[in-house]
């Protein structure tokens, strides 16, 4: 067996029985083989969405459904699982062509996340429900320091609009000032706007990032100019 898939047992505390199942998980599209990771991929995200939402139905029992679903979203995403593939090693385990891999797909948060989604449908396929839900909890657990409805609930762009809308009137703008780097590696530096005047700048992996930490700034800010 590749040498980098051991190492991916080891990691997770899992050996895979079937060698093709977890060579197929870890297959994209572009190595042009007679198969792909694309459908354990779908398994894996509605094994995800379920294990994930269960999990937060035990952890918060007071929850309302709306909040649950909000707090589900913010783990159950492309960048929550790029961050759990990066936290494994995945994208040395993953076939690309040479293609894709001089594109830089090994670092591609789209690629990681659909194999790490691929790599839980595997291990459901072989092992069941229990042994998916215990490596994908154990892995969010670890990755995310603190897993609570204030760490994942904050909205700082909800925060700012409200603001803004009671102090001023108006909403705020967020504006691209800049994107930098290669598509795989992509940065973006938002300006948050308001009444003309930029408040905060901040610098993220994507727009969403940027906007969330630019207005967290501006929040500070404006509480400071009470």
């Amino acid at each position: 067996m590749n040498k980098n898939i051991e190492k991916l047992e080891k990691t997770l505390g899992y050996k895979f029985k079937n060698e093709k199942l977890i060579i197929e998980a870890l297959t994209h599209k572009s190595h042009k083989q007679p198969y792909d990771n694309e459908r354990l991929e779908f398994l894996g995200d509605a094994v995800l969405d379920l294990v994930v939402g269960e999990y937060l139905f035990n952890k918060f029992p007071n929850s309302a459904e709306g909040k649950l679903s909000k707090i589900r979203a913010s783990l159950v995403n492309e960048e929550g699982f790029d961050k759990l593939a990066r936290s494994i090693n995945l994208g040395e385990c993953i076939y690309l062509s040479n293609a894709e891999e001089n594109n830089g797909g090994r670092e591609k948060p789209s690629l990681l996340s659909n194999a790490f989604e691929a790599v839980i449908g595997a291990i459901y396929l072989e092992s069941g429900l229990k042994k998916a839900e215990e490596i994908a909890i154990s892995l969010i657990e670890k990755n995310h320091e603190e897993i609570s409805l204030d760490f994942l609930f904050r909205d700082f762009k909800t925060t700012l609009q409200e603001l803004t809308q009671a102090r001023f009137g108006e909403t705020p703008e967020y504006r691209v000032i800049a994107s930098r780097g290669p598509d795989h590696q992509k940065e973006f530096e938002v300006a948050v706007i308001i009444e003309d005047k930029e408040y905060a700048r901040a610098v993220g992996k994507s727009k969403k990032i940027a906007q969330q930490v630019a207005a967290q700034e501006a929040v500070e800010m404006l509480k400071k100019e009470k």
